[in-house]
């Protein structure tokens, strides 16, 4: 955690090299680190400390010079007591609450949208005003004089650009695969061997199913991989067979009891347990000391550990769920949809989606999907979705009554849906 602090540092140092040379003129690597650099800070994705400690070293030789204590050469101690410095107490004894709460607020929201402008990256996709707003954002940050107001207006304008990276994302997603279509997927699984994937990235799901065509191994999404299904590119592969377990807090529970590989392609990765430990790769930024990390989308190494292991010998039916309702499938039914609404069949819209936290006992979502009234459509997206699984909510004017849009990062839809519907 402390190296992330130092990490982020570095990655503002490297902003505000380049604040004032023209976005022309910056080198093409300057927006691929630093979204990377903030990326690896995220909750539950990278816990290696040799891993961040070399990008920490590329970030801080890219600034071109100490970064307050931070040199490329600098040991690993000199950078921990330079972190423990720049922690939150002692800004906030500085600073004060307010500002040193709205700078926090903007590294979130730069976090977040470093996320998804990864995601975007991986299709070939780039949006010159995110990159442009992500130098501009950090070099602030590292500036560390501002006021309430010029802090606000940064965190503002970081929503707003934030709409750029989410349509950005779903646009190479649709471009990509096709637009989602409502589908059922299997929840449970099939006899034969078998490769779980975790996280969010297409890219490497897609590679993975062209990998494993053939082989007599069957793929098995997990967490917020569930939403893949509904794309038309990636649905053809017959092998592509269902959905295992539940939200991501619940993966040392469930993983052990996965008789194949498991593959995690982004956030969010536990301490893997012993049960599988062995038999679990990451992928891009995330990483775990000791656990097989696959470079260049190479997934031969897990193809040999899923057919190394059992694989499952029995089938079971958990239930079915429908995914695909991405914005482009609700609003080609808008026209229902509005009549509905002009008849009285729907009152209300709903959404219900997020990331979820890791409690067990957190019942208000699930509590609110099953006893809202029958007259409103619930929209979902997310992990937040888990909460509502497995229920049956029934229809309203022919429509399902609980919609599943996507992953968290496809709540772009969400945006989409109400503000047609608004101009309806």
């Amino acid at each position: 955690s402390d190296l992330q602090d130092v990490l982020v540092h570095a990655a503002k140092r490297l902003a505000t090299r380049y604040a004032n040379v023209p976005a022309t003129e910056r080198p093409a690597s300057l927006a691929p680190m630093l979204e990377d650099a903030l990326f690896v800070t995220v909750t539950n994705v990278n816990f290696d400390t040799t891993s961040i400690l070399g990008m920490i070293r590329e970030v801080v030789a890219a600034a071109g010079a100490p970064a307050a204590g931070v040199a490329v050469e600098a040991p690993e101690d000199t950078l921990l007591a330079w972190a423990r410095e720049s922690m939150i107490a002692p800004r906030k004894a500085t600073l004060g609450e307010d500002i040193t709460g709205l700078q926090e607020l903007l590294l979130y929201g730069l976090k977040g949208m470093a996320a998804y402008a990864h995601h975007a990256r991986q299709m070939n996709r780039a949006d010159p005003v995110v990159d442009a707003f992500m130098v501009e954002a950090l070099a602030k940050l590292d500036a560390g004089v501002a006021t309430v107001d010029e802090l606000l207006a940064l965190n503002l304008k970081c929503g707003e650009v934030t709409i750029n990276v989410l349509a950005l994302l779903d646009a190479a997603h649709g471009d990509t695969y096709g637009k989602p279509t409502p589908t059922p997927v299997l929840m449970g699984h099939v006899p034969g061997k078998a490769i779980l994937v975790s996280g969010h990235d297409m890219v490497d799901l897609k590679a993975l199913l062209e990998q494993t065509e053939g082989k007599g191994i069957n793929i098995y999404t997990h967490g917020e991989m569930l939403p893949a299904h509904g794309y038309p590119e990636l649905k053809k592969f017959k092998h592509l067979v269902g959905h295992f377990g539940g939200a991501w807090m619940l993966q040392q529970r469930e993983l052990p009891h996965f008789p194949g590989a498991i593959l995690m392609t982004t956030n969010c990765l536990m301490q893997p347990f012993e049960d599988y430990e062995g038999r679990l790769f990451t992928r891009n930024l995330v990483a775990w000391p000791g656990i097989a990390h696959i470079e260049d989308r190479d997934f031969s190494a897990v193809i040999e550990a899923a057919l190394a292991a059992p694989g499952f010998t029995d089938s079971v039916k958990t239930g079915e769920h429908m995914v695909g309702f991405g914005h482009d499938a609700v609003l080609g039914a808008a026209d229902k949809i509005i009549g509905a609404v002009k008849a009285g069949e729907i009152k209300h819209f709903a959404v219900i989606g997020g990331c979820d936290g890791s409690e067990g006992e957190r019942s208000y979502y699930t509590d609110l999907g099953t006893t809202i009234p029958n007259d409103w459509v619930i929209l979902t997206l997310g992990c937040g979705k888990y909460r509502l699984l497995g229920h049956d909510y029934g229809t309203v004017a022919g429509l399902p009554r609980l919609l599943d849009m996507g992953q968290c990062n496809d709540c772009f839809s969400a945006v989409k849906v109400a503000l047609a519907l608004a101009d309806a």
